[in-house]
């Protein structure tokens, strides 16, 4: 991978791990155009998620007050309780949470609990993950029309009424599983999270914030499991290209950031479900008529 090729995937992930439209698709249509690694799905499937480090330090860097709020909360509330200061109870919010855990502290246990089912699913399909399986056209097109339809009667049935301080248990477990079945390529993760937010009834914008937040784990663990990988397959030369657009992919990932909840506080998702379907559709009637190889032949 040469300085170019790294810039390309940089903005590539940059631009689309956040924004609803799936990061893995428009990787793997940037990897073919400019050929990295001659198709080599392992060596790809390991630079794409060394990249996802660079959004997720995007992700750290923009709520860095809320992490370190929630953080700080979730010692300061459980060290109360360990210590007898404080009782175990629920507070007048209809169960949503204990007493005893503040809003912060709450927000760090529903990020613990939504993060399991992809910590699960990850282990047990880590090798079909990394296989040229999530290369894959048709699965990347079907799925992108898929979510598109599902994030559509999302926008259409959700009460949309909950903001962030507002979720509870089963907010966490619905955008979790919707965060684990997001693996499927082209599903999209930040597509499929809030989809499911928007199902649970949260607000555009608290279904985006909790998203991105729920994404630290994840992402983290993807990027750090396949980051030793990585440097042992991928060439030596590549690591300084690798590390470019890592940068690169974390400037473009803030500003993703940014304007995704400026814009979600204002508009629907109707724009980026439009997008999902004309693309999806193209891809299909591309690989139906050949023009496209469903996978690289390596």
């Amino acid at each position: 991978m040469n300085y170019i090729q790294a810039i390309i995937l940089g903005i590539v992930q940059g631009l689309t791990e956040f924004i609803p439209i799936s990061s893995t698709a428009h990787l793997v249509f940037a990897s073919r155009w400019t050929n990295i690694y001659n198709g080599d799905p392992q060596m790809i499937t390991a630079t794409m998620a060394v990249i996802q480090l660079g959004t997720i330090a995007a992700v750290l860097i923009y709520f860095a007050g809320d992490i370190l709020s929630i953080a700080n909360a979730f010692i300061r509330d459980h060290w109360a309780v360990l210590t007898r200061k404080r009782g175990m109870r629920y507070s007048g919010t209809g169960g949503v949470r204990p007493i005893w855990l503040s809003q912060e502290a709450w927000l760090g246990w529903l990020i613990i609990i939504g993060s399991i089912p992809i910590g699960v699913a990850g282990l047990a399909f880590k090798e079909m993950i990394e296989g040229p399986d999530t290369k894959n056209l048709w699965i990347i097109s079907i799925m992108l029309i898929a979510v598109a339809l599902l994030l559509a009667l999302a926008e259409f049935v959700g009460s949309q009424r909950k903001d962030v301080k507002h979720l509870g248990m089963w907010d966490a477990i619905v955008v979790g599983f919707a965060q684990a079945m997001a693996l499927m390529p082209g599903a999209s993760r930040s597509g499929s999270t809030i989809m499911a937010g928007l199902f649970a009834g949260q607000k555009r914008e608290a279904a985006a914030r909790f998203s991105f937040l729920l994404s630290i784990p994840a992402i983290s663990a993807a990027g750090l499991l396949q980051l030793k990988e990585a440097v042992e397959i991928l060439p030596k030369d590549a690591i300084m290209p690798l590390l470019v657009s890592t940068i690169v992919s974390a400037i473009v990932g803030y500003l993703s950031i940014w304007f995704l909840l400026a814009f979600l506080r204002k508009n629907s998702t109707a724009i980026f479900i439009i997008y999902r379907l004309i693309l999806g559709a193209v891809l299909l009637v591309l690989l139906w008529m050949g023009v496209l190889s469903p996978v690289v032949n390596v």
